[in-house]
């Protein structure tokens, strides 16, 4: 992470990722507000967390939404709640960046990933 922290408050920071990138606006232990860039054709692992719940609102571009057994199709303006243990992913299906806005409520760790299948090899 390139962000750095004043006061106790961490900055915003970008994070790359085979996939695209997410930008994290505000972390700390009762919410983290983040955008997330997926480029067209690529996707998130298949993963779960239990830690944190998050809602996901789609701001730009179009993608398939996996939750658990659900598979549907996203666009903007939808929203999506991902319970505590949800496994999920979504794919960019469109021709630009899809662009999520992801609040995570609970303990927000990027170690609370458990990957369950990812494209890039990534435990």
């Amino acid at each position: 992470m390139d962000g750095s922290t004043t006061n106790g408050i961490d900055a915003v920071c970008t994070v790359d990722r085979p996939w695209g990138h997410f930008q994290q606006f505000v972390a700390n232990q009762v919410v983290t507000v983040k955008t997330i860039t997926v480029r067209p054709g690529h996707r998130l692992s298949l993963q779960r967390h239990a830690l944190r719940s998050e809602h996901w609102a789609i701001a730009k571009g179009t993608g398939m939404f996996t939750l658990d057994s659900d598979v549907f199709e996203v666009s903007v303006g939808d929203r999506v709640f991902i319970p505590v243990g949800g496994v999920h992913r979504i794919e960019n299906t469109g021709d630009e960046n899809l662009i999520i806005i992801e609040t995570q409520l609970g303990v927000c760790d990027e170690n609370d990933i458990e990957r369950l299948e990812d494209d890039y090899g990534r435990s």
